[in-house]
């Protein structure tokens, strides 16, 4: 039997089969670990931890950890080539210069210079 190139075939990239129970299994154990942790962010959101910001960033860390898992296996980037790490690594870095900005507003330092 003569396969044509346009026939698609149950392997990777690299030509290895996949095994598709492993894949399954596996996106069943992340989707529970999803859920795991949407439970302990309900449960720290009961929890006063002293502070309103590190109430914020247990918050932020927990999200930080959801997503991550969300766009390594669910979208596969854990395969994607370094230009793609690239990018990502300047959002990561906009998103903390928006939140440094975010901050600095809410502190306010020229206001309490002219003021103080």
């Amino acid at each position: 039997m003569d396969h044509s190139p346009e026939t698609p075939s149950a392997d990777d990239s690299h030509g290895a089969p996949i095994d598709f129970a492993k894949a399954i299994r596996s996106y069943i154990r992340i989707g529970l670990v999803l859920i795991a942790f949407t439970g302990i962010t309900w449960g720290v959101a009961l929890i006063d931890f002293g502070s309103h910001a590190l109430n914020i960033g247990i918050g932020l860390a927990i999200a930080t950890f959801k997503v991550s898992l969300v766009s390594l296996i669910f979208m596969h980037l854990n395969h994607e080539r370094g230009l793609v790490y690239k990018v990502l690594l300047f959002t990561v870095i906009f998103g903390a210069a928006m939140m440094f900005l975010f901050v600095l507003a809410f502190m306010d330092p020229i206001k309490a210079a002219v003021v103080g």
